[in-house]
């Protein structure tokens, strides 16, 4: 054979391997797959599949149309021997016996799934899943990180030494929020806590803010987004809605996506406002999964996976390492009846750095915010005041408190003036603190405005 019969034969091989080669790099890997063997309520049972827990899976459904594919997607919660439990993010109709179950990723080794983060998000409104609601512009050119952060140290992060602004006067003054501090808002429903979480998201000193809306029936998270936070507060603010009737599963990746969209713009040195309504409804929904799973009801029907996922969620807020950002949160707890001894309640308390309680009988008044400033408190203002300003703060709780133990003598006129001068300060004064507690939907009270009508308030002669 000559070179160049040589040469020619060789450049025919290198071709043909070539088309070869285009063809095989077109077929897809290998994937793994298990099956459907059961379906009971929330919970489905596959086998066939080694996944570790929080894993993503996808479940083929029975074809509408002939040639299209339809998948849900799951999450794997719990297995029990050879069987693994999934938890599915939407509607199931049409899945069958035997229907087949994949790994979620695009290789097949890995099952996490990885949602949206970043400042492209400002202004923009999504649901659990990282998916847009507001109809705008899709979110896939944005950077995707998983649920899961590295946790700080808690020798490492920075002290709560810096008060934050909310633009709310009696929380400004009687229960200052510190950079950092997670607080919770104790209310029964129709006490106007929305609209006071709407108010300090318009108000707050905080750079960005990301409002997780989670279980909260649909009217109520348009009313939220349109009425209550405003087109000024929404321009620095990511909106995650996973409203009452998305599966449970989708309300927990709700609630840690806000969270994970906190920690992000915190780890840029960001100021973030953390505000998630509600606390309780994450409750609920981690024991819908729980018990759907088998696990065992303890207090009022709330498995003790319940209590460990609270502190493992309210912890991730908080300050970063010296020098850097901060997450500031606010959460909601609803009270069943008012009961401040509900088991989530209890629960909230004992892992916050504060409450502040809305009472149904201020409301009911027309005192708004319905702040009960005797029963709501702040475990970090002591290291954000001075001593002049904790000593005023604590005169008009003291005069606030005097007053209304004696409100029911003074209102059928047992009381008379001069047997108690304490007394008769207390009731000489109610009036400009009563004016002082309330406050205006659209009207903002900053720091420095509040300190200044408290001074005021307190030094004045009665």
């Amino acid at each position: 054979m000559s070179a160049l019969e040589a040469h020619r034969h060789s450049e025919h091989w290198q071709a043909v391997l070539g088309k070869v080669r285009e063809r095989v790099s077109g077929v897809p890997n290998c994937q793994s797959s298990g099956r459907i063997v059961r379906a009971t309520g929330l919970v489905l049972e596959a086998v066939g599949l080694r996944v570790p827990l929080g894993s993503g899976c996808r479940i083929e459904l029975s074809q509408l149309e002939a040639g299209e594919a339809r998948f849900a997607e799951a999450e794997v919660v719990g297995f029990a021997g050879d069987r693994v439990f999934l938890m599915p993010l939407a509607e199931t109709s049409g899945l069958a016996p035997g229907a087949r179950v994949f790994l979620l990723g695009d290789d097949g080794s890995t099952g996490a799934r990885r949602y949206p983060l970043g400042e492209g998000l400002l202004g923009r409104v999504v649901d659990g899943n990282g998916y847009p609601l507001d109809g705008l512009d899709p979110l896939d050119d944005l950077p995707h990180r998983t649920l899961h952060a590295p946790s700080i140290n808690p020798l490492r992060r920075a002290p709560i030494n810096t008060q934050i602004d909310v633009g709310i006067r009696a929380i400004n003054t009687l229960l200052c929020i510190g950079r950092g501090q997670r607080m919770g808002l104790f209310a029964g429903s129709g006490v106007g806590k929305s609209v006071l979480l709407g108010m300090m998201a318009r108000y707050t000193s905080a750079d960005r803010i990301v409002v997780g809306l989670i279980g909260e029936r649909g009217r109520e998270v348009k009313d939220f987004i349109d009425n209550i936070l405003g087109a000024e507060g929404l321009r620095r603010s990511v909106v995650v809605a996973a409203p009452a009737d998305t599966s449970p599963l989708q309300r927990l990746q709700g609630a840690a996506y806000a969270t994970r969209l906190a920690e992000g713009f915190r780890d840029a040195g960001h100021s973030v406002l953390l505000i998630m309504d509600s606390l309780t409804r994450y409750a609920m929904a981690q024991r819908e999964i729980a018990l759907a799973i088998g696990e065992p009801p303890a207090t009022k029907g709330y498995p003790p996976s319940v209590f460990a996922k609270l502190p493992a969620l309210v912890e991730r807020a908080g300050n970063a390492e010296h020098g850097g950002g901060s997450i500031t949160a606010f959460y909601t707890v609803l009270t069943e009846g008012d009961d401040q001894q509900d088991p989530i309640a209890d629960s909230a308390r004992a892992i916050l750095d504060g409450h502040i309680v809305l009472s149904r009988q201020l409301a009911e008044s027309g005192h708004y915010p319905a702040i009960d400033i005797e029963a709501s408190i702040s475990r970090a203002m002591t290291a954000l005041v001075d001593d002049t300003e904790l000593r005023q703060a604590q005169r008009l709780k003291q005069l606030f408190s005097l007053y209304q133990r004696n409100r029911d003598l003074i209102g059928v006129g047992a009381y008379s003036r001069g047997h108690d001068s304490q007394l008769d300060e207390a009731v000489s004064r109610y009036p400009d603190i009563e004016a002082f507690l309330q406050q205006a939907i659209n009207e903002r009270a900053d720091v420095d405005q509040s300190r200044a009508a408290l001074a005021q308030l307190i030094e004045d002669e009665p």
